[in-house]
């Protein structure tokens, strides 16, 4: 197959820097800005899958601190506070669209079938965690800052080679934009014309270092003019628009136009993982601010105002969360360790001799702890 390059890339650059709503924060809608691209009209059971996702996606998330803290998991990153950009982007996505996440994205897992037990492998330092996730066409938790981005372009421009039609979807953070790896992933994508999205989540913070202090654009989706491709930013709290922006990049990127930088603006509720100490860096006032933007809330409001929440639905949901986090406290507590010798045992098929060294010291320095 030739390759392609992106010479001409056909879209308007005259960016509009207001995030694309269609739920306000008190849960009504929002009013229809020209030029009126986006539609609020899914069928009232999409709406209400996407309620009751965003809904097990925040008590997994409980229940995940929760085990992380009882010293059941090694480390978690929470979520919390972006349910509506993981859902929102995942859900409109095909089946056989590759996800790349990072490390957050407990949302796209759950919509792709992807069992607590299998999250928990990840969380707990199983040797095999993640490689599961791949029979559900997702990626395996990329915790370098960044690298994933490569990842999904070269699964993209496979795709192009192989003549099939699906997309592969980078889940960044803003932090992960000022790598040089995101760079080169916007670059090679735009160049190639890969039908790969990415989708930022700007929660505000790259653990310490606020947004502001990682660019001196004006937006993170500025960006995307000067590697040449559309750029738009979403509210990142409102499951609807996420779900209508990432419909249309995605086709746009089947269309073999190209890829296209989402940046989803929302926040993140707790600290950047268990290890850290947000108080530290970060005023109360601002984390109270945006509760009161709290996506699940907003949702919510906004289905009983259209009719379409029902206690029956709310039963449904918890008697839903209810199960899986009993699945994945049943999976994780009490299980037995992994074998750190492993580790070395499947980096070659036959152990170097510097790998075999640093095992023995690693078994010598536990058998003088036990």
């Amino acid at each position: 197959m030739a390759m392609q390059y992106s010479s001409a890339p056909g879209y308007d650059t005259g960016f509009d820097p207001e995030p694309v709503q269609l739920v306000a924060a008190d849960g009504s809608p929002s009013p229809d800005r020209p030029p009126s691209r986006y539609s609020r009209d899914l069928p009232p059971e999409t709406l209400s899958w996407l309620y009751e996702s965003m809904v097990v996606t925040r008590n997994l998330d409980v229940e995940f601190v929760n085990l992380q803290r009882q010293g059941e998991l090694a480390l978690f990153a929470s979520c919390r506070g972006q349910e509506a950009a993981q859902i929102g982007a995942a859900a409109c996505l095909r089946k056989t669209d590759w996800l790349f996440p990072q490390y957050r994205e407990i949302g796209a897992f759950l919509l792709r079938g992807i069992t607590p037990a299998q999250m928990g492998a990840v969380w707990r330092g199983k040797w095999h965690g993640g490689l599961s996730f791949t029979g559900k066409c997702v990626a395996p938790i990329a915790i370098p800052i960044g690298t994933h981005g490569l990842h999904a372009v070269g699964a993209a421009m496979a795709a192009q080679r192989l003549g099939e039609d699906s997309v592969t979807v980078a889940f960044l953070g803003d932090g992960a934009t000022s790598e040089g790896d995101a760079h080169e992933a916007f670059n090679l994508a735009t160049v190639f014309r890969a039908p790969c999205v990415f989708f930022i989540q700007n929660n505000q913070w790259a653990i310490s270092v606020p947004v502001s202090r990682q660019q001196a654009g004006p937006t993170i989706a500025h960006r995307a003019i000067g590697y040449g491709m559309p750029g738009i930013r979403v509210d990142g709290n409102d499951v609807l628009a996420c779900y209508a922006v990432m419909s249309e990049a995605a086709e746009r990127a089947r269309r073999g136009e190209g890829p296209t930088l989402i940046e989803a603006v929302t926040y993140r509720m707790g600290p950047h993982t268990t290890s850290d100490d947000p108080t530290r860096y970060r005023p109360a006032e601002e984390v109270e601010a945006w509760a009161a933007r709290d996506p699940i809330a907003r949702y919510r409001t906004y289905l009983q105002n259209i009719g379409v929440w029902t206690e029956r639905l709310e039963e449904r949901v918890a008697a839903r969360s209810s199960r899986l986090c009993a699945e994945l406290r049943d999976a994780i507590v009490g299980a037995p360790d992994v074998d750190p010798a492993e580790m070395f045992d499947t980096v070659y098929a036959d152990i170097t001799p510097e790998l075999a060294r640093q095992r023995d010291q690693l078994l010598s320095e536990l058998a003088k702890e036990a």
